[in-house]
């Protein structure tokens, strides 16, 4: 099925941001998964540690991602790429919700600051 309508989507939620997924196996997708972040005006998001590589895309917003200890602001329009096996962390220090689009190959794990892994159901 290579159409996915927005009714297919599912909504997560984790730490304080929404995780809309739309492309995933049970959409029809073999390898990739791809999602909606909304994320929520003043929200800094944990950091941790990637398995695959992942791709942003800011929809609407800014947001201040830092990627293996680099840090970049983010508006509309602009994209960043985070290696597998580097750490992550996502913010949005406005007072304006903001949207991303995310890639990753399917599988994606993520692991916590305290050692605990997260393994996004949006991404399986």
């Amino acid at each position: 099925m290579p159409f996915i309508r927005s009714d297919e989507a599912v909504v997560h939620e984790i730490h304080g941001a929404r995780f809309v997924s739309y492309v995933r196996p049970d959409t029809g997708s073999r390898d990739l998964a791809a999602w909606r972040g909304e994320i929520p005006a003043g929200m800094v998001g944990p950091a941790h540690t990637i398995s695959h590589e992942e791709t942003f895309y800011v929809l609407s917003g800014r947001l201040r991602l830092t990627i293996a200890g680099e840090t970049a602001e983010l508006g509309v329009g602009d994209a960043a790429v985070a290696p597998a096996g580097s750490e992550l962390a996502v913010a949005n220090a406005t007072d304006q919700p903001a949207h991303m689009w995310v890639t990753t190959r399917v599988g994606l794990s993520a692991e916590l600051a305290d050692g605990s892994t997260i393994t996004p159901p949006w991404a399986h």
